[in-house]
């Protein structure tokens, strides 16, 4: 069974002051989109670089996840360093995923162009930073999971099956 981790990247939602919003907005939309089951696995971890690098290690390599899916520490902040993180952990970075997800934004608030999401893989399994705010991650992801499931095919990883008629009403 292929298996998608959904990590959320927040000091506040990590300490318990502030109810993780975003990993369950990220959960809902793939199981409203999935055409066959998935596992799932969670984690809430604090924002900061070795944090953040130490959980898409742990993710990918010991708990072999397929697809990586992280909200949060994509913003100008001192604190938002989810795409440094990213840096030190994939081998191959994807771009288009960002740009693509800073465009679909862009046309629901000017302040997209702040945000810093980006994609990459690591080994057989693909990470893709989402933003922290549930309207934002349904808008990046109906713009780039048209290309995931293809992109899983391409590294090796666990396929998923979509329905796509599905993703198209979310699109």
């Amino acid at each position: 069974m292929t298996q998608i981790a959904v990590v959320t990247i927040s000091d506040r939602a990590s300490r318990g002051e502030y109810e993780d919003l975003g990993g369950p907005a990220i959960e809902r939309w793939l199981r409203a989109v999935l055409a066959e089951p998935c596992g799932f696995v969670r984690r809430i971890v604090p924002d900061g670089l070795e944090s953040v690098r130490d959980v898409l290690i742990e993710l990918c390599d010991q708990a072999g996840a397929d697809l990586v899916l992280t909200t949060g520490g994509t913003g100008p902040s001192p604190r938002d360093l989810t795409p440094e993180a990213m840096q030190q952990v994939i081998t191959k970075e994807l771009p288009g995923f960002g740009e693509l997800m800073r465009q679909a934004s862009l046309q629901h608030v000017r302040t997209a162009i702040l945000s810093r999401q980006t994609a990459g893989v690591r080994g057989r399994s693909l990470i893709i930073n989402l933003p922290g705010k549930p309207s934002s991650i349904d808008v990046c992801l109906s713009a780039v999971f048209p290309a995931v499931p293809y992109c899983l095919e391409l590294i090796g990883a666990g396929s998923i099956l979509v329905d796509q008629s599905v993703v198209r009403q979310h699109g």
